[in-house]
């Protein structure tokens, strides 16, 4: 693989290249109508480069049941990861959230639970109560945490979703689509903890008390499918059987959803023959790993001096199997205007792969320290050492 460093000077813009998505999707789907077949919508992609690998539909907007816990479990991970909550923190449950139908927990108001328990509730169990008590405890009511997570849609480009509710319970103007929740999904995967919980097939609350209560996932394939760690069921009457799925080989990783099936073994069935097209028939292998350092940057105002540019995940080229492997190069663009103090994990940057000189998909490069403003002394020193190395 070669290695380019382009430095582009103005502000980048972080984008999936969607070109090429379609046109493999549109191949694929040439080959092989029969994948999901009784599925109202289906999609298929390599969670690493975003690439389509096969779509029946995907953008039809449909309502999603329960996989609208995707999105409330993406804005848990990321308050978590933002140090707003810890897994630690005991919430108190509202009467509005022991209220909820549907799938639940049987959390009682005024209980105390743990975050971390509740998380469990939310990816093993779907309970309703649960991602409700987790919606208060970040944004305050439902309502607002729904806006955030229509706010997270617009960040992240679903043109065909929109949450009235954290829990997916009908609603009008209700829905997502396949391909929503796929990238939805992947957008998730960066918080490599969150297969640590969709990945349990059984568990406890409250164990050992007299109200224990058995959690069993809904997602039945991480049992029985080879490499499956997620990610979320959802039925209604009006949506029927729904799943994204998750599974992992090698290195590796694959989404497929079905929207839409009669019963819950088609649902199954249609999910497993997407997941073995996808491993049957393409491979990837990795360019850089997660935070990895693709290049040393001084900046004379910066304290460190020198720090390092990595990748904010690891970093893919995606072929098909048994066709011959094509050149790929990566361009580095890194941002011409800084503002100190920079935090650990600021997107700072963006690297594109590019395959046969055609740009694939691009992923955000950040610094892997935090980064302060050098004091003036520090900043006269450096002047002076600079004026004397040049000779000025």
């Amino acid at each position: 693989m070669k290695r380019r460093v382009l430095f582009i000077i103005g502000l980048f813009i972080s984008s999936m290249f969607c070109n090429y998505s379609t046109v493999l999707a549109n191949e694929e789907n040439n080959e092989d109508q029969k994948l999901a077949n009784d599925a109202l919508s289906s999609v298929l992609i390599e969670q690493n480069t975003g690439t389509v690998l096969f779509d029946k539909d995907a953008h039809e907007q449909l309502p999603p049941a329960s996989m609208t816990k995707i999105m409330t479990l993406l804005l848990i991970m990321e308050a978590l990861e933002k140090e707003e909550i810890s897994k630690d923190d005991t919430v108190v449950v509202s009467e509005y959230a022991a209220s909820m139908g549907g799938s639940q927990v049987f959390l009682e108001a005024g209980e105390e639970m743990s975050v971390d328990d509740l998380i469990k509730g939310i990816a093993i169990a779907s309970g309703n109560d649960a991602s409700v008590a987790m919606a208060e405890t970040i944004a305050g009511t439902e309502e607002e945490f729904v806006s955030a997570m229509n706010k997270k849609a617009k960040e992240l480009k679903l043109e065909n979703t929109h949450f009235v509710n954290t829990t997916g319970l009908p609603a009008s103007n209700h829905y997502s689509s396949a391909y929503d929740m796929a990238v939805m999904t992947k957008e998730l995967l960066k918080y490599e903890d969150i297969t640590n919980y969709t990945s349990i097939y059984e568990d406890y609350l409250r164990q050992g008390e007299e109200n224990e209560f058995w959690l069993v996932n809904t997602n039945k394939l991480i049992r029985s499918y080879p490499g499956a760690d997620g990610m979320k069921t959802g039925y209604t009457n009006e949506a029927k059987y729904c799943l994204t799925a998750t599974a992992k080989r090698d290195d590796m990783r694959v989404i497929a959803v079905v929207m839409g099936a009669e019963t819950p073994k088609e649902r199954n069935k249609m999910i497993s023959g997407l997941l073995d097209y996808g491993f049957q028939s393409y491979h990837t292998k990795q360019l850089f790993a997660k935070e990895e350092s693709v290049m040393e940057l001084e900046k004379i105002k910066a304290e460190p001096h020198q720090f390092d540019i990595v990748t904010e995940q690891s970093v893919h080229s995606l072929q098909k199997k048994g066709q011959e492997e094509p050149t790929i190069t990566t361009e580095v663009s890194i941002q011409d205007e800084w503002k100190f103090p920079v935090k650990k994990g600021t997107v700072v940057g963006e690297l594109t792969v590019e395959e046969n000189n055609e740009p694939i998909y691009s992923t955000p490069l950040i610094v892997n320290e935090d980064i302060k403003e050098a004091s003036t002394l520090e900043l006269a020193k450096r002047t002076l050492q600079k004026m004397v190395k040049t000779g000025d």
